[in-house]
Formats: C-alpha cells, sequence, structure tokens
C-alpha cells in the first residue's frame, strides 16, 4: 500500500473509474487551437513561396546547359544540340577550376556553343591555314563554329576568324557530363606530337590541363555517360517490371501472413528468438573459452603488442579471450536473471502481441492505411524539392561586354561592368576591341526578392519538416483510434463501431489538428537544431581543436537522443488525444505519468515488440531479397521466352528495386501492427487502473491477460460461468 502511494505522489494520480467511458471519446471539443491557427498561416505561408518560386524560379538552369549568348542546350531551337563546347577550355581551366565553371554558367572568358556530340578526337589549327589564299572551310568544322558564321561565304581570313573567337581553333577528346564537354583524360595521354597550343608542346598542354582542371573527379565523370546508363536502366525496368511487381506482391503477402500468424504463433517465435539469444550468447562463452585454452601457453602480452590498428594482433593474446568471456558472462547471466524474473512481464507482452494481431484481422483497413501516409509524405517531398529547385533558379540571366582576348586591340574600355542583350549587341561598337562579346555571366541577384532567396530556402525547410512530422503524426494518431475502440469493445467483434479507421480519421481531423501541429513544431526545432549542429560541425571540422570536436559530438548525441525521447512523448500523447480529446500537454503529461507507474512492463513489451519485428522484416527483406538474387541472376530457371536474365544490363537493378520494395512495405505493415501494440498497451494500462473486475467495474481485457495476472471479471448474480 504504501508502495502505491509513493508511485501515486511521484508520478501522478491513478486514473479513476468513469462508468460513462467506454472507448474513444465522442464528445469533445477542438484543442491548441492558437497552435492550428499558426499551422494554418505557415501552410498559407508555404504555398505564397511556392508561387513567388513558380513565378520567378527557371528549373531549366540546373537541367540544361547555356551557350555563350544565354540559350539553353537540349531544347527550344537548340534541342538536337544537348551539349555545351567551350572553344578554348584552357581559358576555363586557368580562371578556375573547370568543374565550377562548366557547372555555374560561364565563368571563363571563352565562348560557348551548343553542339551534338563532343569532340571525340585531337585537332589544332595547322600552321598552312595562315598562308595567303588559305580557305576557311578547308581548316574549321562548321559545328564548331558560332551560327551566325558561314564557312562557305565568309570573307574573312583564318586569321581573322581565329582572333575574332568565331571557331574553335583547337579540341580534345570530351565527353558529356551533364550536358558539359569535359577533357575526356582516359584519351589525352594519347595526344599526337603536333597538338601543340600556345607555344607548349603536347605533353606541357596536357599537363596543364591535368593540374589545372582537378582530374580525379573528372576521370569518374567523362566515363560516367548519365544519359547511356539511365537508358539501360530503363530497358531493365521495363523487360522485368513484372517480375519485379510480383517481388513486392510476395513480400507484402509474406509481411501480412507473419502478422496474422503471430495471433497464433507469437509465443512460440518469442520464446524461440530469447532462446535463440541466450544459445548465441552461450556459443559465445564456449568459442571465447576454447580460444583462451588454444593461447594458454602463448606469453604474449597487451604490453608487447602496444598499441596497433591491427586488431588481428590482440587476438593473439589470451587475455583478450578473457576479457571476452567475462564480458559475455555477465551479459548471459543478466539476460537470465532478466528472463527469470520478468518472466511474466514477458507472458504480458506476448499476450499483448498476440492481441494486436486480433485486432488487425477484425480492421484489415488499418493494415493499407500507411499508403495514405505514404501519399502524404511524397505530396510533401516533391512540393519541397520543386520550390527548392524554382527558389535556387530565381533571377534572370545577366549578360555583360567580356574581352574574350585582351591583349588583341585597346580593350581598357570594357571593364567588365556593361550589361548587354545578346540578341542586339553588335562587336562593332568597340571598335578598338575585335574579341568584344556580349556574354551570359550569372543570374540576377538583385531585388527583394532575390536578396531574400536564403531567408525563403530557410523558411521551405522549415515549413517542410513541420508537414512531414504533421503528417506522421496524423497517420499514428488515426491509427492510435481505431485500436483503441477495439480495445475497449467489451464484446468483441460484436461491440467494434462500424468503420473505426474512417471515423478516427475523422475524428482526428476535425477536433486535433493543432495538437498535432503542437507536436510536429517541438519535434522539428529539435530536427532544425540537429540541421544546424551537422551544419556547422561540417563547416568547421577542418580548424577544430579535439576539445572542440568533443564538445560538438555531445551536443550532437544529446540533441539525437532529445528527437528521440520527443518521437517517444509524442507517440504515447497522440494515443491518449486519440482516446480522451485533450490538449498535446495534457496528453503528453498523462501518457508518460502512466508509462512511469509501469516502466517496467514498458521497457520489457518494448523490447520484445522491436526483437520480434526486427525478425519479421528480417524475414520479409532477407527472404525476398534472396529469392530476387537467384532469379535475377539466372539461377532459378524459369520457362522460355517469359524471361530472360542474360539479357539485363544490370541485374542488380531490379534486386535493389525488390529489396528496396520490400523494406518500405514491411516497414509499412510493422508500423502499423507497432502502432496497434502501444495502443492496446497504454489501453491495458488504463484498464488495470479504473477497473477491478467487479460488476461495476469489469475490465475489458482479453480473457487470456486476465488469466496470466490471475484476474477475472465477477459475473452478475444469477449468472453461470
Amino acid at each position: 500500500m504504501g508502495k502505491k502511494s509513493e508511485d501515486a505522489s511521484e508520478y501522478g494520480e491513478p486514473s479513476n473509474f468513469d462508468p460513462t467511458f467506454n472507448g474513444p471519446i465522442k464528445n469533445r471539443s477542438c484543442t491548441d487551437i492558437i497552435c492550428c491557427i499558426l499551422f494554418m498561416l505557415v501552410l498559407v505561408g508555404y504555398m505564397i513561396v511556392g508561387i513567388l518560386a513558380w513565378l520567378y524560379g527557371d528549373p531549366r538552369q540546373v537541367l540544361y546547359p547555356r551557350n555563350s549568348t544565354g540559350m539553353f542546350c537540349g531544347i527550344g531551337p537548340n534541342s538536337d544540340k544537348p551539349n555545351v563546347f567551350y572553344f578554348d577550355i584552357l581559358k576555363c581551366a586557368t580562371a578556375t577550376n573547370i568543374m565550377a565553371a562548366a557547372l555555374n554558367g560561364l565563368q571563363c572568358p571563352t565562348v560557348q556553343l551548343c553542339v551534338n556530340q563532343c569532340p571525340s578526337d585531337f585537332w589544332v589549327l595547322p600552321v598552312t591555314a595562315y598562308l595567303p589564299g588559305a580557305l576557311p572551310q578547308n581548316f574549321f568544322k562548321q559545328e564548331y563554329c558560332v551560327p551566325s558564321l558561314n564557312l562557305s561565304t565568309t570573307a574573312l581570313t583564318v586569321s581573322q576568324i581565329k582572333d575574332k573567337e568565331l571557331c574553335s581553333y583547337f579540341y580534345m577528346p570530351t565527353a558529356p557530363v551533364l550536358g558539359r564537354c569535359l577533357p575526356n583524360f582516359n584519351n589525352l595521354n594519347n595526344a599526337p606530337s603536333n597538338f601543340t597550343i600556345g607555344g607548349m608542346n603536347a605533353n606541357q598542354t596536357i599537363s596543364a590541363i591535368k593540374n589545372s582542371t582537378g582530374q580525379n573527379s573528372l576521370d569518374v565523370l567523362s566515363g560516367f555517360n548519365i544519359k547511356d546508363i539511365g537508358v539501360r536502366i530503363f530497358e531493365d525496368f521495363a523487360s522485368s517490371w513484372q517480375w519485379i511487381l510480383l517481388g513486392l506482391v510476395i513480400a507484402m503477402l509474406v509481411s501480412l501472413l507473419f502478422l496474422l500468424l503471430l495471433r497464433f504463433i507469437a509465443a512460440i517465435l518469442v520464446w524461440v528468438l530469447i532462446f535463440g539469444v541466450l544459445a548465441v550468447g552461450g556459443f559465445g562463452i564456449w568459442y571465447c573459452w576454447n580460444e583462451y585454452n588454444t593461447l594458454k601457453g602463448s606469453t604474449v602480452t597487451f604490453q608487447d603488442v602496444g598499441f596497433t590498428t591491427n586488431f588481428n594482433a590482440y587476438l593473439q593474446i589470451k587475455d583478450t579471450w578473457l576479457a571476452f568471456m567475462i564480458i559475455l558472462c555477465i551479459v548471459e547471466g543478466i539476460l537470465l536473471l532478466t528472463l527469470i524474473f520478468l518472466r511474466t512481464r514477458i507472458l504480458i507482452a506476448i499476450a499483448i502481441i498476440r492481441e494486436s494481431s486480433k485486432a488487425v484481422s477484425y480492421m484489415m483497413s488499418t493494415l493499407f492505411f500507411p499508403l495514405v501516409t505514404f501519399v502524404l509524405l511524397l505530396v510533401c517531398v516533391s512540393y519541397w524539392g520543386i520550390t527548392a529547385l524554382y527558389l535556387a533558379t530565381s533571377g534572370a540571366p545577366v549578360f555583360k561586354v567580356v574581352a574574350l582576348n585582351a591583349s588583341q586591340g585597346d580593350c581598357s574600355g570594357i571593364t567588365g561592368n556593361q550589361t548587354c542583350d545578346p540578341v542586339t549587341f553588335n562587336s562593332s561598337s568597340y571598335p578598338t576591341c575585335p574579341s568584344a562579346r556580349c556574354m551570359f555571366i550569372n543570374y540576377n541577384a538583385e531585388g527583394l526578392y532575390q536578396r531574400n532567396l536564403f531567408n525563403l530556402q530557410i523558411y521551405n525547410v522549415v515549413a517542410f519538416l513541420w508537414c512531414i512530422n504533421f503528417v506522421i503524426a496524423l497517420g499514428q494518431c488515426t491509427l492510435a483510434g481505431a485500436f483503441a475502440s477495439y480495445y475497449w469493445a467489451f464484446s468483441k467483434p460484436g461491440d467494434i463501431p462500424t468503420f473505426p479507421l474512417s471515423q478516427s480519421f475523422i475524428r482526428t481531423l476535425r477536433y486535433h489538428v493543432g495538437s498535432l501541429a503542437f507536436g510536429a513544431l517541438i519535434l522539428t526545432l529539435v530536427q532544425i537544431v540537429r540541421i544546424i549542429l551537422e551544419y556547422l560541425d561540417h563547416k568547421f571540422r577542418a580548424a577544430q581543436n579535439p576539445c572542440a570536436r568533443f564538445v560538438m559530438c555531445c551536443l550532437k548525441c544529446c540533441f539525437w537522443c532529445l528527437e528521440k525521447f520527443i518521437k517517444f512523448i509524442n507517440r504515447n500523447a497522440y494515443i491518449m488525444i486519440a482516446i480522451y480529446g485533450k490538449n498535446f500537454c495534457v496528453s503528453a503529461k498523462n501518457a508518460f505519468m502512466l508509462l512511469m507507474r509501469n516502466i517496467v512492463r514498458v521497457v520489457v513489451l518494448d523490447k520484445v515488440t522491436d526483437l520480434l519485428l526486427f525478425f519479421g522484416k528480417l524475414l520479409v527483406v532477407g527472404g525476398v531479397g534472396v529469392l530476387a538474387f537467384y532469379f535475377f541472376s539466372g539461377k532459378i530457371p524459369v520457362p522460355s521466352g517469359s524471361f530472360q536474365a542474360s539479357k539485363l544490363n544490370y541485374y542488380w537493378m531490379p534486386i535493389i528495386t525488390v529489396i528496396v520494395g520490400s523494406y518500405l512495405i514491411a516497414q509499412g505493415f510493422f508500423s502499423v501492427y507497432s502502432m496497434c501494440v502501444d495502443t492496446l498497451f497504454l489501453c491495458f494500462l488504463e484498464d488495470l487502473e479504473r477497473h477491478d473486475g467487479s460488476v461495476e467495474k469489469p475490465y475489458f481485457m482479453s480473457k487470456n491477460l486476465m488469466k496470466i495476472l490471475h484476474k477475472k471479471n465477477k459475473k452478475p448474480k444469477g449468472q453461470k460461468d
């Protein structure tokens, strides 16, 4: 009695009996209205940000490269010319890193031209081209000249064309990388001896390019033809999609069958897993003893080995195996004592798991509710991604007058600040600087909207996290309401309400948007702090001293733990909201106090459920993954004509797709089951506190649970058992 009073004073009073309570409260009112209004205002602001991004943004800026005049390659008039070719790529290399130059617009003083294919061989303008009477069409290729120049009719000499950069006077083997013709270093070593540029011989030219352009990154990207790989992957999916779909259907059926069979085999499976863990520990103890006994005559000690990164050296020391054996013995002893003293609570956990399987079988629609959550999450992610893309590409292109070769003529009048229009620009306006060109530089960053793009991106991230957490909370609260209506039905399944899932969903949206938004906001704030810590750690990692790194590591660990704790509190608060209709703070407090009054049962149920669901996911994902591997690798024979694994370009792509899809399916099914277990467990704890088994206050729990706890409902007088 004293113990009960002590618990009541420390963790609140136990729930009192309410004769009118028989499941989720129907007469409820709206909760956390202020947070609901705030959430709606944020959503309205989020939509306004999306509209502004749509109006000012242009995703073509990152999807397609531009030529010197600012026109996109691969679409519109240049639809048949998807790649950008750099006339003098050495200028890009000497001005800045070529990869940054290629991906950030121009950023280098040379002409960029849309071409159908990147050059695949070496060519440099020969000395004979400068002889009198040399015709430009005999030396230059029209595809590597600006469109305004016609080699067949031009009156310009070869020298004039080269000086004005109307045609490229050299090129080398390049490969399309994100639509940019960048050097293919695999072929550059084969440069001919006459490939001399700017007074450098062939070796010096190639060496200058390699040293200035970051060879390692381009080595990978040059041979990485995204388009070709994408086409091959698409071909694999086109020829195997039916079998991929079959694999996902098998994963769904196995997940469903596993959950339904838990109603009958939960006890067997749990005990098998528990004794399996003990058996693994026992084997580990035996193995450590055997290794220790083998090395008994060894005189090698830790002092002899010292500190080394070679872990195998420590395995040659007998004391290492002795330490392992002692640790395993301690762990094994703790597990055995836990099993002996908590066997009743393990039985309760098994009974609740079996009851959860029964609840799911009565409400099969709950297994497919994660599809609704998945669609809503997909909408949130898509909206965030599209908005971020349009925000990042906001701003009109800026063109400025640039002297491509300042050494030719007097180009002192070109300061680099004169803006121009590439359509109406005429180089004759700068007669003293023949290499003057109107070229694309960057995107406009002026104006109120453009100056606040970073702030809008932050708003986009915060609103996205809040929406994501709200959608997850909506799914949890909806499922909790449905499963609570099952538990509090006295005569199952007769007293279960009609369409419990739909009723719970409507109830949640009607009354508790504010409470769900409140819980989601708290979680979002913690996640924002974690993102900031990760950003700071990434930015200052090189400059940090050991003390600062230790503090940063501690902060990251603390906020990771805090996020996990808040997710746990939110989850149980949503269950209480679904049942009683109270606001978030009251529900979170009541759920926390209830769990703390039964902390041992909470730990046991949590670990048993985690072990069981982990085994289920391993069974589904591992089993279907192995089956997919044997099938798509051609090790399982199939009727001729239906499918040929040997024709797949990348047989691992369908396998990865099946494995990832199986995991998502298993996660969806088991998340419903986990929510069911948590909801029934809280209802069970409330049932124990509210009722005593009398005629006036009968238990709602199953007969199996009452049998484990040695409790039973008393029958009214005159009624036989």
